[in-house]
């Protein structure tokens, strides 16, 4: 009888959060790497780095000015040489993508080492999901949210 080989790679280890913004959602994964390199989506990357949608993310974002902000809270919790980072965003536009992503990794970098990083992350105000929403157009306002129908003159 033949015997099974079991062909699996080792997947390597992760922490797993959610981050929101607007009607943007980020699944967001942290890679611990032992020996400096994870293979996510095919491709390998070392620490400090942050992939989005199996793209790095100076090129998903490349057309935005809210791009530093992924950088700043790396700097905040100086882990930009310590983990890799992967997103996978759906809805949304850019602004809230890379909101829901910070958002995202401040969640997981809480779920990592609470007492290292929540007191850091709390202050900043990472860990706060931003509630502001779009506001729904209501009938009678001629085609936005709180615009007032123009009056007759006469």
């Amino acid at each position: 009888m033949a015997e099974k080989k079991n062909n699996k790679e080792k997947k390597a280890a992760y922490t797993y959060s959610i981050g929101r913004r607007k009607e943007a959602v980020a699944r967001v994964r942290v890679y611990a790497p032992g020996n400096g390199k994870v293979e996510i989506f095919g491709n390998e990357y070392k620490k400090g780095e942050i992939v989005v949608n199996g793209k790095p993310v100076q090129e998903y974002f490349r057309f935005t000015s809210y791009a530093p902000e992924y950088n700043r809270i790396l700097r905040d919790t100086d882990t930009s040489d310590k983990y890799v980072f992967s997103a996978k965003v759906t809805g949304g536009g850019l602004a809230g993508q890379i909101d829901a992503v910070v958002h995202g990794i401040a969640r997981a970098l809480d779920k990592i080492d609470t007492e290292k990083y929540h007191k850091i992350l709390k202050e900043k105000g990472y860990l706060t999901r931003d509630p502001r929403e779009r506001e729904r157009r209501k009938v009678g306002t001629g085609g936005k949210a709180r615009r007032k129908k123009q009056s007759p003159k006469r």
